[in-house]
């Protein structure tokens, strides 16, 4: 009595499944979702470093194969997010709302229904149940006092100091008990005859509701086995014509790639094959002849503003009669970030490709296809542009200036050198200035280390 509360409870379940079910599904949407997102921006990340980088040819195309197969993964990715959400996690929604029926009372309907069945199919029986309990209670205790008088009497013929009557009333006390036992014992059968006879028919009103609640549960069971199978279909991307044909195409693009076709491109347009541009007799001419000095060449040149300055300590920047800003040629400046391992895990930020990812995307790859590459040239071993040679030949930065009186500065903001011939240091460093500011605002100098070069002369000041 009261074990149907397992297969009642079982309903409950049923609507807690399809919950979990739901869950289950929008948790790996979701995870589909944000896959396709992170192919997407790998694709569109390495796909600009593929093409600024140094890489040519079919090789190149057949690198970026990797990059268009990513952006139609994911576009497939994103088609299963769709599946599961639009149709998969939709259906079992609507199949629970018409399934299960809430009440106003809390609980559902059809819970209820299933309680109501099977307290009804067990109703009599329980009843009949119970009077067996009692007399089968009855029936022991009239055993338990049968025992007892019998007990008694037997003791009392063991004693002398009672009297006849008094065994009299034990002997008819057992004759009493014995039959009470015979009654109870009668009315005990009887009411297991009784309870014998009604099984069969407790058993078939039990086993109605049972079926009942088997039925329910099938279709639920049979939903489940539908959904998950279609949920299969729509993850499983090896039966997909459009997925075959992705990796497909890719092979066939990392196929095409020719090493020899690629040299000979490289041969036609960087190498001999290029058209020459071999040097012509000019006549002279006093305008386009004057030569300039590298510094005069750096300020006629378009340049660029280094803003970044940091300033140290308590030094506040003093007005100055010079700018505190530095003009230099613009293909010059260089990155000075740390350098951006690609392997390197980011935190998930749900976003597309980030600034800090179009930051690295700059500094990944050392070249690009179209650097220029500096036409300067020497036959000379040493190419530190300021030694000085066996002669006694000054380096090429001296200049018609008079020498100065060597003074120790301190540097207050930290400067990268953008050229060789300028030194580098951070703020706070101290160098020996060795040659007075120029026209431009540079000036000479030489670190502790022994390097010399020029430095913006407003990035120090005198150490008094």
């Amino acid at each position: 009595v009261g074990n149907y509360k397992r297969t009642v409870k079982r309903i409950d379940d049923g609507h807690r499944l399809c919950n979990d079910l739901m869950n289950c599904i929008h948790e790996r949407a979701r995870i589909e979702k944000v896959y396709a997102q992170q192919l997407t921006e790998w694709a569109k990340r390495w796909k600009q470093l593929v093409e600024k980088g140094p890489q040519y040819g079919t090789v190149e195309r057949a690198w970026c194969a990797f990059m268009s197969e990513a952006e139609k993964v994911s576009e497939l990715h994103l088609e299963v997010k769709g599946s599961l959400m639009n149709e998969d996690f939709e259906k079992i929604k609507n199949w629970q709302k018409e399934a299960f029926h809430k009440q106003m009372m809390g609980g559902f309907k059809e819970t209820k229904e299933a309680e109501d069945g099977f307290r009804k199919a067990q109703k009599p029986w329980a009843k009949k149940l119970k009077e067996v309990e009692a007399a089968k209670k009855a029936y022991h205790a009239a055993c338990k006092e049968e025992k007892l008088a019998i007990s008694r009497e037997t003791n009392s013929k063991a004693d002398p100091a009672l009297n006849p009557e008094q065994l009299k009333k034990l002997q008819d006390k057992v004759e009493r008990s014995k039959q009470d036992v015979l009654k109870t014992k009668e009315k005990y059968e009887k009411s297991l005859k009784e309870l014998d006879n009604a099984t069969p028919q407790y058993m078939e009103n039990m086993e109605q509701v049972f079926e009942q609640c088997q039925q329910f549960e099938e279709k639920r069971l049979r939903f489940f086995r539908e959904v998950l199978l279609e949920v299969q279909k729509h993850l499983d991307l090896s039966n997909v014509a459009s997925y075959k044909n992705i990796y497909r195409e890719l092979e066939q693009n990392i196929k095409t790639a020719d090493a020899v076709e690629d040299l000979r491109w490289f041969r036609a347009n960087q190498g001999p094959g290029m058209s020459m541009n071999w040097p012509q007799f000019e006549e002279w001419s006093a305008d386009l002849n004057r030569t300039l000095s590298r510094r005069e060449k750096k300020k006629a040149s378009d340049g660029v503003t280094l803003t970044g300055i940091n300033q140290t300590g308590d030094q506040v920047s003093q007005p100055n009669k010079h700018s505190s800003s530095l003009s230099v040629q613009s293909n010059t400046v260089q990155s000075v970030q740390s350098s951006y391992n690609p392997f390197e895990d980011e935190e998930d930020t749900g976003s597309t490709v980030s600034e800090k990812e179009d930051n690295k995307i700059k500094n990944v790859s050392s070249y690009e296809k179209n650097q220029s590459y500096p036409t300067d040239w020497s036959d000379e071993e040493s190419n530190n542009p300021f030694s000085t040679d066996a002669n006694g030949d000054t380096n090429p930065f001296d200049e018609d200036t008079p020498p100065a009186m060597e003074v120790r500065v301190r540097a207050l903001y930290d400067y990268e050198g953008q050229e060789q011939d300028e030194l580098s240091f951070k703020a706070g460093d101290e160098l020996t200035k060795i040659e007075n500011e120029d026209e431009q605002g540079w000036c000479k100098g030489r670190l502790d280390n022994g390097q010399v070069g020029l430095y913006p002369a407003n990035y120090v000041e005198p150490i008094q």
